[in-house]
């Protein structure tokens, strides 16, 4: 909570995180809730409460939405976020996503559409392109822009990937940013392939992106939280990772995972 200087990476679970740099705190896609469901009796149970909660944060500046679905957009913990002691983040999504927080009655939200970049606190935040889709609701599909997020400061570089099957924008963001300090990129999620491999990479198409896009280092993601998203079992992905990792000749702990609420410092080049 006191973090105004080092740069940290916080795993809270699935895809949520807490990035912290020159004293801005950033939260990607808020999912604090038992279920990623738009009810609170049924459809897929955390297995790991998230750490930390939400109390538990420092105040959160700036939220960054990959996409709407439930796993990785939840209406109370945005409730929760916009309610926080000394006022609400500024929430960022893609283009359609403003009328979906007025109807939570959350004003302090800024839409934008691939490639598009803004200035907050000193720091460029860029929306860019990934493979996937969105959807809350049976009317509402793709009514809404999903994407990954850029974080760059002078002395720093984050990509956020977000939610996304294997495509060739990864090679584009990596061209047009040449390299990141540190990535956040899915490991899980993608059983079965038939099915999957559309919109979720699997552990070795994410060492492709951590190559596709240049990272420094990168962060696994979007595994080992919730149950009955996928048919892997829960705790296979790392596992996948690791024997991928060495299979592309990565160095050790090039592309890493964090047990849930683990903090890491990320040294500065």
């Amino acid at each position: 909570k006191a973090n105004r200087r080092d740069t940290t990476v916080t795993w809270i679970g699935h895809a949520t995180v807490l990035f912290q740099t020159a004293g801005v705190n950033i939260l990607t896609d808020p999912q604090f809730s038992e279920r990623a469901s738009p009810v609170q009796f049924a459809g897929p149970k955390r297995v790991v409460p998230a750490t930390p909660g939400l109390a538990d944060l420092p105040h959160i500046d700036a939220v960054l939405v990959s996409h709407d679905h439930y796993d990785h957009l939840d209406v109370s913990s945005v409730k929760a976020l916009a309610g926080q002691p000394g006022g609400s983040p500024r929430f960022f999504a893609g283009l359609g996503s403003k009328a979906w927080f007025a109807g939570l009655g959350i004003t302090d939200v800024v839409e934008m559409d691939w490639w598009q970049k803004v200035e907050f606190m000193g720091v460029d935040l860029h929306f860019v392109p990934v493979q996937h889709w969105s959807k809350r609701s049976l009317t509402d599909e793709n009514q809404r822009l999903w994407g990954g997020w850029v974080v760059r400061q002078p002395a720093f570089s984050f990509y956020f990937a977000g939610d996304t099957g294997y495509s060739m924008d990864y090679s584009d963001v990596g061209k047009r940013f040449g390299g990141f300090d540190l990535a956040a990129i899915p490991i899980g999620a993608y059983e079965p392939r038939w099915f999957m491999h559309v919109m979720h990479v699997n552990p070795e198409e994410s060492v492709r992106i951590h190559r596709d896009v240049k990272s420094r280092a990168s962060l696994g993601i979007h595994w080992g939280t919730f149950d009955d998203l996928t048919d892997e079992p829960l705790y296979e992905p790392p596992k996948v990772l690791a024997a991928e990792a060495r299979k592309a000749g990565l160095a050790e702990g090039e592309f890493f995972v964090l047990r849930h609420g683990e903090t890491r410092r990320i040294a500065r080049q």
